[in-house]
């Protein structure tokens, strides 16, 4: 039975991240698209401008003539929306599998605010907490050599927080039963924060995530369409999960006929 329901919630968490992914997908095309073009255009300038100066104008012009691989109006359509609906199918059954263990362990709450608290926990560790550490950045504005070891970072940052969020909710509970489930939270709060602060302190920085000279104007706005897609994504997700699993695993009311409770019927 139980195995059935895990299931049964899998499914729909994987639907509703489908569901979040379709508006992650909208914001992400209206907002971030514009931004990575911007970001492209100074790329291609600065490339142009350096091949000038060095005296490689027939080489530049050469490699614009290349023909891409996948055209950018592929990349900015098919391939984001492929990368996002892929993205939120994935987040939402793992968010699914962590709503299952925190069912019942949190408190007395329903399903419908259990999801809300599961997607507020998701959206903090896997997104926010990395996110401030280590911003977003548009495509080809970093220094190629260090690019994979600003992606082991970042990935090291999601494992850190996801980690600490997990021993904060276990501290939680079991300061409980002594402090009260308020003054509990709290205590488990200051501590996810504190341990949040030493990694930042500790842990190296992105020097070489964005070249100098590059638009800080761009840079900002793509930033913030970076949050809005994440935000946008566990919010639906949270919203649409709570409804399916609110159905699910809260018996329907049942309604007795009049006449099976013997009740006068019209003659």
């Amino acid at each position: 039975m139980y195995a059935s329901t895990v299931r049964n919630l899998l499914v729909r968490g994987m639907l509703a991240g489908l569901i979040a992914a379709l508006f992650a997908f909208a914001v992400a095309y209206s907002l971030g698209e514009p931004q990575v073009d911007a970001s492209i255009a100074v790329e291609e300038a600065a490339a142009a401008e350096e091949a000038a100066h060095a005296g490689h104008g027939g080489a530049a012009a050469e490699a614009e003539e290349e023909e891409e691989l996948v055209s950018r109006a592929v990349q900015s359509t098919a391939g984001l929306g492929t990368g996002v609906l892929v993205y939120g199918v994935a987040l939402g059954g793992i968010a699914s599998l962590a709503f299952c263990f925190l069912l019942g362990r949190l408190g007395r709450f329903t399903p419908r605010a259990t999801a809300a608290i599961t997607a507020a926990a998701a959206f903090t560790t896997v997104f926010l907490v990395p996110f401030l550490k280590y911003p977003a950045t548009p495509p080809a504005v970093g220094n190629p050599d260090t690019i994979g070891k600003r992606t082991t970072l970042f990935f090291l940052m999601i494992l850190l927080s996801v980690l600490l969020g997990i021993a904060a909710t276990i501290a939680g509970r079991r300061l409980a039963p002594r402090l009260g489930n308020w003054n509990a939270t709290l205590v488990a709060g200051a501590g996810f924060i504190a341990a949040v602060t030493i990694a930042f302190v500790f842990l190296p920085s992105n020097e070489d995530a964005v070249a100098k000279g590059f638009p800080a104007a761009v840079l900002w706005e793509f930033r913030l369409a970076s949050l809005a897609v994440q935000a946008v994504l566990w919010t639906v997700f949270g919203v649409a999960f709570g409804f399916l699993a609110q159905r699910l695993l809260t018996p329907r009311e049942t309604t007795v006929p009049a006449a099976a409770e013997g009740a006068p019927t019209p003659a």
